[in-house]
């Protein structure tokens, strides 16, 4: 298969049309809404009309949009690097007219500028969420894809196929691998399936290679058998070839944030920060989840109202159920939650285990016949768990963190999963949003573990918004 780059040149030109789209449609919209249609209005003092100021604004974003390296293919797709350099291109662009009319003591219309900036930056950012969801189809689809050779040591190259294999969206395709040193010298990566094209150590052999299977790029991971010289000098030849150089260090589940990368002697050290929770942190999230919960509850008492009602009807019991739960530190708590089944749900668990159908210690059921009818519409939009908005707000959960988890579970973790209790469970999390009961046992302790050894508060905004979504779509509620 030959390369094809074809992908990127059509995103690259795509997103030059919509944002000079947008951005035409948000100044003119600016002017209209705040001038009229009268093309003779002048600034204070001034020659220039604001047509001309229009235009000059239009002209300048577009190109500072491409300045900032806002559509780089690299950054399309996956990340928040793509909407934080819209942000800052946007941003940068109207401080600069804030001090220029400063400096040159103009006065343009607030009004004018007010609603410029905001409705084309929300637009903007609006056209790049639409276009990252049809790029995000077609990598589903194998296509708009870059192809990677991953250049390192068996276990590595397994690894990093696995990670880049379950993250379609942000666009890398393994094709090949490349085992420089490695013992043995099978044909084929066992684990992932790909084929082994050299295990020499020289660098014309690793340039063979990816002109042999059409790479892309290249990701060098760990355990590469390569001198430090020869990277080097495979660097320049790929620049010269136009292929990208990847370093994919053995650090899993670590966020950007964490990481930071420090020149020392030539050498590109990379510093990861240790996770906290203490302090100014711990007293921000908790102000957040007090204020949050507390404005929720306010605004859905008549909801929890109506469902109490509800559950009250439809079967005989009291209206919450009461469970013991594991939060941080190991310290039990009672959660709550609206009852959605029959009285003697917790005795018939027994009988009911043979029909398991989760992963690794968590107990879940499709067709759970201990669920009561309005229990199972409850379940479906996870609005049995509005009660725990009081756990939230008396400090025994957080609105978001890792899943509560029962005793029973806790006793069977291993050590590295006891880590999750380093935390507050939460509300809603990033089980919550990935998958819920859909999940492998695996892949919720690796969400878990993730949140604690990566949590900011920025990041629970992003994953309460995304809740509204997957609550919306009840994936994996039941």
């Amino acid at each position: 298969m030959s390369r094809d780059k074809d992908w990127q040149v059509r995103a690259s030109r795509r997103l030059r049309v919509v944002d000079a789209f947008v951005i035409a449609w948000a100044v003119v919209g600016a002017y209209v809404i705040r001038f009229g249609f009268d093309p003779d209005f002048v600034i204070t003092g001034q020659e220039a009309n604001y047509v001309w100021m229009s235009v000059a604004i239009a002209v300048v974003w577009w190109f500072m949009l491409g300045a900032w390296n806002s559509r780089q293919s690299r950054i399309l797709g996956a990340g928040p690097d793509e909407y934080k350099r819209v942000a800052a291109a946007s941003l940068w662009l109207f401080g600069l007219i804030a001090i220029f009319s400063y400096v040159l003591r103009l006065e343009p219309a607030r009004g004018y500028v007010g609603i410029a900036l905001p409705v084309g930056l929300a637009g903007l950012l609006l056209a790049r969420w639409l276009l990252r969801q049809h790029l995000s189809v077609a990598r589903q689809k194998g296509d708009s894809m870059s192809r990677l050779l991953l250049l390192g040591g068996p276990s590595a190259v397994a690894h990093l196929a696995s990670s880049l294999y379950r993250a379609k969206h942000s666009g890398y395709l393994p094709v090949a691998a490349y085992t420089p040193g490695a013992p043995g010298r099978p044909s084929i990566e066992p684990n992932s399936g790909l084929p082994i094209l050299g295990h020499d150590t020289d660098t014309d052999s690793v340039l063979a290679a990816i002109e042999s299977c059409q790479a892309d790029a290249v990701a060098v991971s760990a355990g590469v058998q390569l001198h430090p010289q020869t990277i080097r000098h495979l660097g320049w030849e790929l620049a010269a070839r136009n292929i990208g150089l990847i370093m994919a260090p053995a650090l899993t589940d670590i966020a950007g944030p964490r990481i930071h990368t420090q020149q020392v002697a030539g050498l590109p050290l990379i510093h990861v920060t240790t996770p906290t929770l203490e302090g100014g942190q711990r007293v921000a999230k908790r102000l957040f989840d007090v204020l949050v919960s507390g404005i929720l509850i306010v605004i859905a008492s008549p909801l929890m109202i109506a469902i109490a009602l509800l559950v009250k009807i439809g079967s005989n019991g009291p209206v919450l159920f009461k469970q013991d739960r594991v939060g941080i530190e190991g310290q039990h708590f009672q959660m709550l939650k609206f009852r959605s089944m029959v009285l003697d749900a917790e005795a018939r668990l027994l009988e009911l285990q043979h029909r398991n159908e989760g992963n690794g210690l968590l107990f879940k059921i499709k067709d759970d016949p201990r669920i009561t009818r309005v229990g199972g519409v409850l379940r479906k939009y996870s609005l049995d768990e509005l009660p725990q908005l009081f756990n939230v707000f008396v400090g025994a959960m957080s609105l978001v963190g890792p899943r509560p988890p029962l005793p029973r579970e806790v006793e069977a973790y291993e050590s590295d999963v006891r880590r999750r209790l380093l935390v507050k469970p939460g509300l809603t999390g990033l089980w919550q949003v990935s998958g819920r009961s859909n999940l492998s046992w695996q892949d919720s302790v690796r969400l878990d573990l993730y949140y604690v050894e990566n949590w900011s508060l920025a990041g629970d905004l992003v994953i309460i918004l995304r809740t509204a979504r997957a609550v919306f779509h009840s994936t994996g509620a039941y």
